[in-house]
């Protein structure tokens, strides 16, 4: 598949700069695989569509992540922690940015190819909510970049579907929980022209056994975001209960474990896209996102939800 065959005209004004009021809500656009009806509800009512599937989330937890630096004016983005005290992170601008040097609390040890860096931090990270470039409004709460179930911190972003969830909401459905790390893989950009091309880099992930075993056993199993889709992919391939994932889902992938998938609406040539295509399938994706466009839904990380089943 090309790269470019993940491209699509977004008009700006639908890129969601803040989240609504009241998490659930946003709206959700159903889409029904088996006859291609399309329906358009609230959040609050997914308890309504998901017919009584086990809903699995991703309960990883957003690390303040994003470092400012002076001289020169960027930043430093930590990735995921490899050593005592040494993460592997993006900084930019890469080219003025030398090894050995110190930026407040980061120190610069290695540059790994590609804006990536080994670097040593100062203490735990305490840094800014690390919020995609497209979203130029600043944060009033950061909580709100964080889901109501996150305790693991890890991650260098947020799984966005499930932002849309309230305490409430959550006692009405049947949930299991999953970690996935949100890091490098999920947002990086898709550069090579064949998408089978373009590297993974890997992202950690761990399942207690009892919930691998319910999820296993589930008579249908919504998957609640693309993250939470690749750690469930990845152990119905009989993949170790923690580790690293490279998975890379895309058109023709053959599902093993989820039966519904429930998403946000994702950015151009990225693999969450691919993931979205392999899933309901290439045209019938690029029609929900006409449609979408066309109703004039939110995009992004602050936007609506789509649920797939």
């Amino acid at each position: 598949m090309k790269s470019s065959e993940l491209d699509y005209d977004l008009p700006p004004e639908l890129i969601a700069q803040h989240p609504v009021a009241r998490r659930d809500a946003s709206r959700l656009l159903v889409y029904e695989r088996a006859g291609g009806a399309i329906r358009h509800r609230s959040f609050s009512e997914l308890p309504e569509e998901t017919g009584g599937a086990l809903v699995v989330v991703n309960d990883t937890r957003v690390v303040p992540a994003r470092i400012p630096i002076e001289q020169p004016k960027g930043e430093v983005l930590l990735l995921e922690p490899v050593g005592e005290g040494v993460w592997e992170a993006l900084a930019r601008p890469t080219r003025r940015l030398r090894p050995g040097r110190r930026y407040g609390p980061v120190e610069l040890l290695e540059h790994l190819g590609e804006g990536r860096w080994r670097v040593r931090l100062e203490g735990e990270p305490a840094g800014e909510a690390p919020l995609p470039p497209y979203i130029t409004e600043r944060l009033a709460d950061p909580e709100r970049y964080q889901t109501v179930y996150a305790r693991a911190a890890g991650s260098a972003a947020a799984p966005t579907a499930g932002l849309h969830f309230t305490p409430e909401l959550l006692a009405r459905l049947d949930v299991e929980h999953v970690t996935l790390h949100v890091g490098l893989d999920t947002f990086r950009p898709i550069s090579a022209d064949e998408l089978a091309d373009h590297p993974l880099h890997g992202e950690r992930y761990e399942v207690a056994a009892a919930v691998w075993e319910r999820i296993r056993r589930a008579e249908r199993v919504l998957a609640v975001g693309t993250t939470t889709v690749r750690v469930l992919e990845t152990l119905a391939r009989g993949s170790p209960l923690s580790g690293r994932t490279d998975l890379f889902v895309m058109p023709e992938f053959d599902f093993r474990r989820v039966d519904a998938l429930l998403t946000n609406f994702h950015l151009p040539r990225s693999t969450l896209l691919a993931l979205v295509m392999a899933f309901a399938g290439v045209e019938e994706t690029r029609r929900l996102y006409r449609v979408a466009i066309d109703e004039r839904y939110r995009f992004y990380s602050f936007g609506d939800a789509m649920l797939i089943r």
